[in-house]
């Protein structure tokens, strides 16, 4: 069963912008993990923007609960490299209380947006 969906966009070249002017944003937003591609590489601002839409697009789902960590949300590439949800600490006792069980995730990147929809499942 369906419990809610969020989506949310971001443009690229907006979110770049602020991560290069902002000091450890990208640390305050991003695990260390999510920060860099599977061969170890940083992520261009494209990706890690999608992740950023993935995880304001989980906090709509949840229905924007106030103290959500940005860290308690981490996107993760399951064995096939697809990403996948991972989320523990404040992010997960908001989902528990709102009955969600499991996470689908699409990521998007293309024409200077970045997009990322969420669909939250119950028990």
């Amino acid at each position: 069963m369906i419990v809610s969906v969020g989506i949310d966009v971001v443009l690229v070249e907006r979110f770049a912008a602020a991560v290069a002017r902002t000091p450890h944003l990208a640390e305050r937003l991003f695990t260390a993990a999510e920060r860099v591609n599977q061969e170890g590489h940083p992520r261009p601002a494209d990706s890690l923007a999608a992740r950023f839409a993935a995880k304001e697009a989980v906090a709509k789902a949840l229905g924007a609960p106030h103290g959500l960590k940005w860290h308690d949300c981490e996107i993760v590439p399951d064995d096939a490299g697809r990403p996948w949800l991972d989320v523990k600490g404040t992010v997960a006792e908001a989902a528990a209380k709102a009955g969600i069980a499991r996470w689908h995730l699409s990521l998007s990147h293309d024409g200077g947006i970045a997009s990322a929809m969420v669909v939250a499942e119950g028990a």
